[in-house]
Order: structure tokens, then C-alpha cells, then sequence
């Protein structure tokens, strides 16, 4: 939905591969929608104020009072300014507290979220948790967030916070197991590409073996396998990789009574949706996209945007 309303916030979700942006209205709807491949990882000598400047610079040119709210690893380390993680529990108001500004751009950054036992950090996600909490309020009470990606996240939520959570590299391992390892020797040497019904089947192949072993480490090898020996096509070989790889963090981290829902990419959703339904999950809820809703969320327990009507 767009707003026709008085820009109030430039929102941005900043992570490692891109930059996407929202002039905002006053009703935390987009006006006006960016994106730009300008990532941490492609953005050289420092260079986030030009990076700013490129995507929503004409907005800050025309409306230079109203802020902007950015989440995401542009508040790493590596990033323009650091914003500390803070622990949890925690929730919307905790991280609009805590808020890091970048005074040049009148930006503020948005803090991970750190767990102490066992040792894990997001950043990023919480900003989607809190668009998940806006969009759909029922889940505050308790909830089981799964958020695919790079490194997955199993986010658990009780009275509207974050009281814990898991991180799973299967995106990052099935890229370089695809890119380096001799199981993605199929798909580089141009394999035959399969139907989406033979790839489907093959992912529920690669789930299943996993569901079964309840684990896919010693299963790796069998994508290339199954192929020299004849059972399976070349072509299909990183579907059943995926379906393993997505097999294994599902067995390991699914409990018995969860009732999970997905938030991220509407195609890997769908795989990990296929995946839980081995998993007897058939009807596993989705929000695709929760990231403008949660910079909204968090700005509005800041007191950030500007809420003039005219």
C-alpha cells in the first residue's frame, strides 16, 4: 500500500548485499521505494555517506528536516557507525532507546541483539521481529519466528520480546559447498537445468534423508553419489543438497508443539514451508516482508518521524 501523506521518515534496510529504502508518510506507508546493490561488502574506502546520498539523497535534498531510521549491518563493526548490541529480552521500545546516530545524514541505526548462553547475535532481524509484532499483534503473547537467509535465525518471542534465539549458516554453507566443493561440480560444468517438478522432488528427497538421519554431514557426500551411480540427475543434485542442508536445521531445531511462522524472500519461504510440511507443518504461516513495518515500529517508539499533516 502507498501513503499520499507528508514524508515524515526515510527509513532503510542497509544489510551486507544491498540498500533498500522508503520515503515514509506520516502513516508509516511508503511514498516513494528505493533499492541500490550497495551492501557493506560492495561499498569501498568507507564510502556510506556517497552510498546514502545515491539512494535517498534527492529526499534529503528536498525534505533535509525529517530523519531517517536504518537496520541492519550498517550498524556492524564494518558499517558506517557501530551500534552496540544490547541483550536480550528485548523488545521495540529497548532498541528505540538505544538508537546510534550518524549526525551528518541525520541518520539513526537501529542495535543487534545479543544472547549470552549460548553466545549468539543478530542484526537485522530484530527490525523484522518488530515488523512481524506491528503487522500481526496475536503473536506478542508467544511465538516461534523462523527467518531464512544467509544464517537463519529461530527467534523465540514471549510478551511482545525477544527471549531468545538460534543461528543456522545453512544459506552461507549451501553457497560455498555450490561454489567451491566438489558437490556443485554438476551445476558449474552446466548441467541439464530440471523441471521445478523434478527439482521439487528431489528437494523432498534431500528433507527426508535428513528428517531420517536427523542429520546431513554424513549425507553430503551423497549428492554427488546418488548421481555417478544413477539415481539421481546431475541436474537436480543442489536441490537435494538444499533439501538436506534445510532438512538438517529443521530436524535439529523444530520442537514438538511449535506452530512456527516464516518471515523473509517469498522463494525461500516456500522452501522452507515444503520442508516443514515433511516435517507434518503443513499449514506454516508467512509475512514476506516485515522490514519497512518494523523501521516504522521502532521510529514511532523513538519519537523520530516528523507527524505534520500538512
Amino acid at each position: 500500500m502507498t501513503s499520499t501523506g507528508q514524508p515524515a521518515l526515510i527509513a532503510l534496510d542497509w544489510g551486507t548485499s544491498s540498500l533498500r529504502a522508503w520515503l515514509t508518510g506520516c502513516d508509516g506507508k511508503a511514498i516513494e521505494t528505493r533499492s541500490a546493490p550497495l551492501g557493506l561488502m560492495q561499498i569501498r574506502d568507507r564510502a556510506f555517506a556517497a552510498a546514502f546520498d545515491a539512494v535517498a539523497g534527492e529526499w534529503r535534498a528536498r525534505w533535509p528536516d525529517i530523519p531517517a531510521l536504518a537496520s541492519g549491518m550498517i550498524g556492524a563493526a564494518q558499517g558506517w557507525i557501530e551500534a552496540a548490541y544490547i541483550p536480550c529480552p528485548t523488545g521495540p521500545e529497548e532498541l528505540a532507546r538505544r538508537l546510534t546516530r550518524v549526525s551528518e545524514r541525520n541518520l539513526w541505526i537501529i542495535p543487534g541483539v545479543m544472547q549470552r548462553q549460548p553466545a549468539n547475535v543478530m542484526r537485522g532481524e530484530e527490525t523484522q521481529v518488530a515488523g512481524a509484532l506491528a503487522l500481526h499483534p496475536e503473536l506478542a503473547q508467544s511465538a516461534r519466528l523462523i527467518l531464512p537467509g544467509t544464517h537463519s535465525k529461530w527467534i523465540d518471542i514471549r510478551d511482545g520480546r525477544i527471549t531468545g534465539f538460534a543461528s543456522w549458516m545453512t544459506g552461507e554453507i549451501f553457497a560455498v559447498l555450490k561454489k567451491h566443493s566438489i558437490l556443485g561440480v554438476y551445476a558449474r560444468d552446466g548441467a541439464a537445468p530440471p523441471t521445478p517438478e523434478e527439482a521439487m522432488a528431489a528437494f523432498d528427497e534431500g528433507v527426508l534423508a535428513a528428517k531420517a538421519a536427523g542429520r546431513a554431514s554424513g549425507l553430503l557426500f551423497s549428492a554427488r553419489a546418488r548421481v555417478l551411480t544413477g539415481e539421481m540427475q546431475p541436474g537436480v543434485a543442489l536441490d537435494y543438497l538444499s533439501g538436506l542442508l534445510i532438512g538438517e536445521e529443521i530436524a535439529a531445531a523444530l520442537a514438538p508443539g511449535d506452530a512456527p511462522l516464516l518471515i523473509g524472500d517469498h522463494e525461500l519461504c516456500l522452501r522452507y514451508r515444503r520442508a516443514l510440511a515433511c516435517f507434518d507443518h503443513p499449514e506454516v504461516g508467512e509475512i514476506s516482508d516485515a522490514a519497512l513495518a518494523g523501521l516504522w515500529r521502532i521510529a514511532i517508539a523513538s519519537g523520530l518521524p516528523r507527524m505534520e499533516t500538512a
